[in-house]
C-alpha cells in the first residue's frame, strides 16, 4: 500500500497548463463578476447569475489553493508551491473583494424573500443568501477593503506562511539523531517511560530555535485579527468567530460551564494515572499520552486498516466502502518525515468529490483512532456533496461531529471483544481523548483569550507567552498535572493559533466530542435505523445554525444539562478507570 497521497488528480505539476489556465481564469472571473454586479438585469436573473458565478469561482480557487497547500504540508521547502501560493493569495484579495461586493448587493435587496421564492436556484441557496444579508452589516468599509486585504498578504498571511515554514523544517536532536518534530511528538505514546521523558526534553530543547519568530508570528496574526474585528463592528474576536461559526454565546457558555464543573473528575483520572505510573504529585506532561495496562499494542498500517474496515463494515457499510476507497486511491499521506507538518488533517474538494488526509502514523492506537477521525471528516464531506458548494462547508463546531462519532464507534467496537487488559488500555485511551478535548482545549481557549487581551496593548514576548500558557494549563489541569513538568511552549506547536481568519479553533473540539457523544448515544439506542438521520444531520451542517442542526435530532445545545449529561458518560469512564487503577496499583 502506498504511504503518500496522490495529488495528480488536481494538477500534474506546478507547470501544468491546466493550473496555469485556472490561474488566468481566476483573474478573469473577478473582473467578470464585477461587470455582472454593474449590469442592468432583472433582479432575480442577476442574483441567480451572481450565485452561479461565485460557485464557479469557488471551485477554481479551491482546486488551485488545495494543490499548493497540500504540497507544502508534506514538502515545506517546495519553492514552486510557495510561489504559486503567493500568486493565488494575491488573486484571492480581488476574489474576496468581489464576494464582499456581492454580499453588500444582497444586503441591500428589500425583496430578497420574494426573489428566493420565485427561483429554484435561489431556493437551493436560501440559507447562504439570508446569511449574507446579516453578514452585510459587518463588512469592511468598501473604500478600505481591498487595501486592508492586500496589506494582510504582507501581514497575517505572511506570518502564517512563516510559521508553517519554521515548523515544517524544525528538527529535533534525539539520541544522536536529527528527527522531524512530529516523529518526536509521536514518542509521547511510547511504552518506554525513559523514551517518553527523553523525547519531551528534546522537544523542549528544540523550541528556542524558533521561539522568537513564532512569538512575532502569533502577535502579528492576532493583532491583525483585532484590527479587522473592530473594522467589522464586532465587539471582540470571540463574538465574531461565534457568528462565523453559526453558534451563540449561550451555547458556548453552557458547554464551558459544564466542563468547568467536570474538572475535578478529570483531575481524579490524571492523579490515578500518575499513581499507576509511579508519580506522586500529579501526572508529568510527558506521560499524558503514556499507554497503561499490560496490553500495550502497536499497529502496522495494514493492521490499522483492517481494524477500521471491520468496525465500520459492521456499523455503516457505505462508510466502510468509502474508507476503503480512500486507502485504495491514495487519499492519505501516512508517515512523519522531514519537511512534513506535524499533526493530522483532512482537506476536501467539493467539485471533485475527493478528500486528502494527512497523518503522522507511528503505530499507536491513538494513530489508528486519528485515521478514523480524519476519515470521518472525509465522510462528512461526502454527505455534503449534494449541497451547493456555497453551503458545503460546516461551521467549526459541527465540523468535528463525524470525526468524533468515528473515534467513539471505533473504540466501542474494539471494546466489545477486548479482554480485561485490552479493555483497560482502551478505556484509558478514551479518557486521554476526552481529557484533551475538554481539559487541554479549555487551556487553549484560556491561553488564546489571554493573548488577545495582551495584544490590545503590545506584542507579547516569548516569556509572556510561556507564562500565559503555564497559567492556562494550571487553571485547566490544576493538581492533576505535575507542576514541574508542564509545557510552556505548547503555543509554538499548535497550528490553529496561527490560522488567519480562524480564531479560537479550540472550543469546537470540546463541542465535537460532547455533541458527538450525544449523537452516538442516539445511534446506540436506535442502531442502524438511526444512520439515515445521522447522514442527513451531516448533510445539513452547512445550511443551518449549530443550534438548529442539533435540534434536528432532539439535542438542546443551549442547555447546561445537555452538556452535563454528555460529561456523565465521561465521568462513568473515570470512575471505572480509577477503580481498576487502584486494583492494579495494589497488586
Amino acid at each position: 500500500m502506498e504511504s503518500t497521497w496522490d495529488l495528480s488528480v488536481f494538477y500534474q505539476s506546478f507547470s501544468d497548463p491546466a493550473l496555469l489556465a485556472d490561474i488566468q481564469a481566476i483573474k478573469a472571473m473577478t473582473a467578470e463578476g464585477n461587470a455582472l454586479l454593474a449590469a442592468e438585469l432583472p433582479l432575480q436573473e442577476k442574483l441567480e447569475r451572481i450565485i452561479a458565478h461565485l460557485e464557479a469561482l469557488s471551485n477554481k480557487l479551491s482546486r488551485a489553493f488545495l494543490y499548493c497547500q497540500l504540497t507544502l504540508a508534506v514538502e515545506a521547502e517546495n519553492r514552486e508551491a510557495f510561489r504559486t501560493l503567493e500568486e493565488l493569495s494575491a488573486l484571492s484579495v480581488d476574489a474576496q473583494v468581489l464576494r464582499s461586493a456581492c454580499t453588500r448587493f444582497i444586503g441591500e435587496l428589500d425583496d430578497l424573500e420574494s426573489l428566493i421564492a420565485g427561483s429554484a436556484k435561489l431556493t437551493a441557496n436560501a440559507f447562504i443568501l439570508r446569511e449574507a444579508r446579516q453578514e452585510a452589516k459587518h463588512m469592511l468599509p468598501e473604500s478600505m477593503e481591498k487595501w486592508m486585504l492586500r496589506m494582510s498578504l504582507s501581514g497575517g498571511d505572511s506570518f502564517q506562511k512563516l510559521r508553517d515554514q519554521l515548523m515544517g523544517t524544525l528538527t529535533v536532536d534525539f539520541q544522536g539523531n536529527s528527527l522531524p518534530l512530529p516523529a518526536i511528538r509521536g514518542k509521547a505514546f511510547d511504552p518506554d517511560a525513559a523514551v517518553r521523558k527523553a523525547a519531551y526534553e528534546a522537544e523542549l530543547a528544540a523550541y528556542p530555535k524558533v521561539a522568537l519568530p513564532m512569538a512575532f508570528c502569533l502577535g502579528g496574526i492576532k493583532g491583525e485579527a483585532l484590527t479587522l474585528c473592530e473594522a467589522r463592528n464586532y465587539p471582540d474576536v470571540l463574538t465574531q468567530q461565534l457568528a462565523e461559526s453559526r453558534m451563540d454565546h449561550e451555547t458556548l457558555d453552557a458547554m464551558l460551564t459544564a466542563i468547568r464543573e467536570a474538572l475535578p473528575d478529570f483531575r481524579r483520572y490524571l492523579k490515578a494515572k500518575a499513581t499507576l505510573l509511579g508519580h506522586a504529585d500529579g501526572l508529568p506532561f510527558y506521560d499524558l499520552f503514556a499507554p497503561v495496562g499490560d496490553d500495550v499494542q502497536t499497529y502496522t498500517i495494514e493492521e490499522a486498516r483492517a481494524l477500521i474496515a471491520d468496525a465500520f463494515g459492521k456499523a455503516h457499510p457505505a462508510m466502510a466502502a468509502f474508507m476503503d476507497q480512500a486507502f485504495e486511491n491514495r487519499w492519505i499521506d501516512l508517515y512523519p518525515r522531514e519537511g512534513k507538518e506535524g499533526g493530522a488533517f483532512c482537506s476536501e474538494n467539493h467539485e471533485l468529490g475527493i478528500s486528502r488526509i494527512m497523518t503522522n502514523f507511528v503505530g499507536s492506537y491513538g494513530d489508528v483512532s486519528t485515521l478514523a477521525h480524519e476519515l470521518g471528516h472525509a465522510w462528512h464531506a461526502r454527505c455534503l456533496e449534494s449541497a451547493p458548494i456555497l453551503m458545503a462547508q460546516p461551521p467549526m463546531p459541527l465540523a468535528e461531529t463525524a470525526s468524533t462519532f468515528n473515534e467513539t464507534l471505533l473504540a466501542q467496537t474494539v471494546l466489545e471483544t477486548a479482554n480485561p487488559q485490552r479493555a483497560f488500555s482502551m478505556l484509558e485511551s478514551s479518557l486521554v481523548e476526552a481529557t484533551q478535548c475538554c481539559v487541554d482545549i479549555l487551556s487553549r481557549y484560556l491561553f488564546e483569550s489571554a493573548v488577545f487581551e495582551a495584544r490590545k496593548t503590545h506584542t507579547p514576548t516569548v516569556e509572556e507567552l510561556r507564562q500565559m500558557m503555564l497559567a492556562a494549563q494550571d487553571e485547566a489541569y490544576g493538581d492533576g498535572l505535575a507542576a514541574d513538568t508542564r509545557h510552556a511552549d505548547m503555543w509554538i506547536n499548535k497550528g490553529h493559533y496561527y490560522t488567519v481568519g480562524l480564531h479560537f479553533y479550540n472550543f469546537p473540539y470540546a463541542f465535537g466530542l460532547l455533541f458527538g457523544l450525544g449523537v452516538f448515544q442516539r445511534y446506540r439506542k436506535e442502531g442502524k435505523a438511526f444512520l439515515p438521520q445521522y447522514d442527513a444531520l451531516l448533510a445539513r451542517c452547512g445550511s443551518d445554525t449549530v443550534a438548529n442542526v442539533a435540534a434536528s435530532i432532539g439535542i438542546d445545545v443551549r442547555s447546561v444539562d445537555y452538556w452535563r449529561s454528555a460529561l456523565d458518560v465521561v465521568r462513568g469512564e473515570i470512575d471505572e478507570f480509577v477503580t481498576l487503577a487502584q486494583k492494579q496499583a495494589a497488586r
